[in-house]
């Protein structure tokens, strides 16, 4: 789904000029942020088909953040998928079950990273009711 819009909710400059690279020369188109309430207002105003969002941010964490993306009907069929250094399995049972659609641990995998991405995008939206 080249072109789609992609979030990225990312506050280490490193880490979010990688995906952003990846992504754009997979041909997404990539807005990006910092915070996650900055993450999102951007979701609300531009409404990406899919978010990338880590769970240490500055301010209110990733998971906050989905729950607030989850509790606005313009916001919550977007897929988001969490991107965390948090690798241990009851880390990601944990960041699952706070309802993300996905997970990738970082440092990324680029190959596993690029099909996680595509696979969400490929999914049917999530009902907004």
């Amino acid at each position: 789904m080249a072109g789609a819009l992609i979030l990225i909710v990312e506050d280490n400059d490193k880490n979010r000029k990688l995906v952003r690279d990846v992504l754009t020369f997979k041909g997404y188109e990539v807005i990006e942020t910092e915070t996650g309430e900055e993450g999102v207002r951007l979701a609300r105003e531009r409404s990406p088909r899919l978010v990338l969002m880590d769970i240490r941010l500055p301010g209110i964490d990733g998971v906050e953040a989905l729950r607030r993306l989850r509790a606005e009907e313009t916001t919550r069929g977007i897929p988001v998928m969490a991107m965390t250094a948090s690798v241990m399995s009851e880390d990601r049972q944990k960041i699952m079950a706070a309802g993300f659609d996905g997970y990738q641990g970082k440092p990324i995998a680029v190959q596993d990273f690029v099909a996680a991405v595509a696979q969400l995008l490929a999914r049917p939206p999530r009902p907004s009711a």
